[in-house]
């Protein structure tokens, strides 16, 4: 990684590496501020397994915060090392909280602020930021509407954090290839 690089966008399709790569860009003993944006779903056994792994990787020494905030933890931890992991699952609950999974035009505009928020937030990060993103846009085509909208929606958030990022890594089957 070049020495100039602070905003690191780390993309990847399911099982990539992704996240497991993005924790390798920071220091294991220094601080770290590790923002997890999955929402836990108590009746979803398989997915609270999926969140217990990530957990049981990250080193002993950095925090975990587990918000959909983004642009409030990027304000609270200016002077700290960020990894956000992932920007998918956020990009969910933005859709969710929304509701613009049926793509009316106001549930749009509502989500597409809290993106323009978040890419601001990102452009302005003064500190080391490592961001997690799935790369959805090498498949096939969703046969639902609300996948449609989700690929697309999120293709667009990973097309414009890449232009606000030093650097850009997309991971396919573990090895990652420099972007950016």
């Amino acid at each position: 990684m070049p020495d100039a690089a602070r905003r690191t966008l780390v993309l990847g399709g399911t099982r990539s590496g992704k996240s497991a790569h993005a924790e390798g860009l920071l220091p294991a003993d220094l601080p770290v501020r590790y923002v997890a944006t999955g929402r836990t779903r108590p009746d979803d056994p398989e997915w609270t397994a999926r969140i217990d792994a990530h957990r049981s990787r990250r080193p002993a020494g950095w925090l975990t915060v587990e918000t959909s905030d983004l642009v409030g933890e990027f304000a609270r931890s200016a002077d700290a090392s960020l990894l956000v992991d992932d920007l998918a699952t956020w990009l969910t609950g933005v859709l969710d909280d929304a509701a613009a999974w049926d793509g009316a035009p106001e549930a749009l505009a509502v989500a597409g602020a809290e993106v323009d928020a978040l890419v601001d937030a990102v452009g302005r990060c003064p500190g080391r930021l490592v961001l997690v993103s799935a790369e959805v846009g090498l498949g096939v085509v969703p046969a639902t509407r609300s996948g449609r909208l989700f690929r697309d929606e999120l293709g667009a958030l990973n097309a414009r954090l890449a232009q606000v990022c030093d650097e850009v890594l997309l991971l396919v089957a573990g090895i990652p290839l420099r972007l950016r």
